[in-house]
């Protein structure tokens, strides 16, 4: 492993090596406006949401590294503190990432990258129609982080409307993971897109105590085939099963195959023990897998 001290990077080196290594993030598709009524379009990929009551989102403009400028969105809330923030899913994110040219000051980005100005209900800026939700904004503060290149600007925006696109929901009203089709920023030019087939869920332990993984046998601890992701499931069970749990499930087929096969050889049994639990955690049959790996 290297360590790198951050004194000894420039701007250029710590953006690249943190904005690879913070990732993925999601876009905030930052709609702003002027005094003068110029619009303006723009992507940011240091933002996120901070609050809930109130609701809050946070995005960072930051200091152009080259030349120690600043960019219009954050020119436009200092003057108008109302923004519109566009939630950016996939079949957007090419015009979108055409919208963050640096185009001169009263260029319409909408115009220059072909989306459709929607008026808001609240604010003045104008929303991304083609956007999924889209969350209309008033700008509470805006914190200076330095005046150096590459410095950012936190934008506070207090959300007070969202709109959602009906047929990104599910049956019961939620917005469905699966519908939406977000797509995130990763380092340089790349992207990821949150799709069916990389999505996957973590049971959060809230409402349970988890046993915790050092409560766990020192050789299922450090099994050669149960990975930390396999141990850390095993560890979110509230609680041991009893010894008559444990000896029960030797009557299961695909136990009794492994320990028929074993009679004998320590080593082996354990190893396809943890293979079989491993096998079992894939289909979400925790419990079962724990009661194996304690055999």
């Amino acid at each position: 492993m290297i360590t790198l001290k951050t004194s000894d990077l420039n701007p250029v080196q710590l953006q690249n090596y943190l904005q690879y290594a913070i990732a993925p993030r999601p876009i905030c598709f930052a709609s702003t406006i002027d005094k003068a009524g110029h619009v303006n379009l723009s992507p940011f990929s240091f933002f996120n949401i901070f609050s809930t009551n109130p609701p809050l989102c946070v995005f960072s403009p930051a200091r152009r590294i080259r030349d120690n400028t600043t960019k219009h969105t954050l020119e436009n809330v200092l003057e108008v503190k109302e923004c519109v923030i566009n939630i950016v899913n996939y079949s957007m994110v090419q015009q979108m990432s055409l919208s963050s040219t640096e185009y001169a000051l009263g260029v319409n980005e909408f115009d220059k990258s072909g989306f459709t100005m929607l008026p808001s209900k609240l604010v003045k800026p104008p929303r991304v129609a083609e956007a999924p939700v889209q969350l209309e904004c008033m700008v509470t503060e805006v914190i200076h982080l330095g005046e150096n290149p590459g410095a950012g600007n936190l934008i506070l925006a207090e959300i007070k409307l969202i709109h959602i696109k009906e047929e990104i929901l599910d049956g019961e009203g939620r917005i469905d993971q699966e519908k939406i089709d977000l797509v995130a920023r990763l380092g340089g030019d790349w992207y990821c897109r949150v799709t069916k087939d990389n999505l996957f869920k973590v049971p959060k332990p809230l409402t349970t105590l988890g046993i915790g993984v050092d409560a766990l046998p020192e050789g299922v601890r450090n099994s050669v085939v149960l990975t930390g992701n396999d141990l850390g499931m095993l560890g979110n069970i509230s609680s041991f099963p009893s010894a008559e749990e444990v000896d029960r499930i030797m009557m299961l087929t695909e136990v009794k195959e492994v320990l028929d096969a074993t009679i004998g050889d320590t080593v082996n049994r354990t190893r396809e023990l943890h293979e079989l639990a491993k096998h079992l955690l894939v289909g979400g049959k925790i419990e079962l897998a724990l009661k194996v790996v304690l055999l």
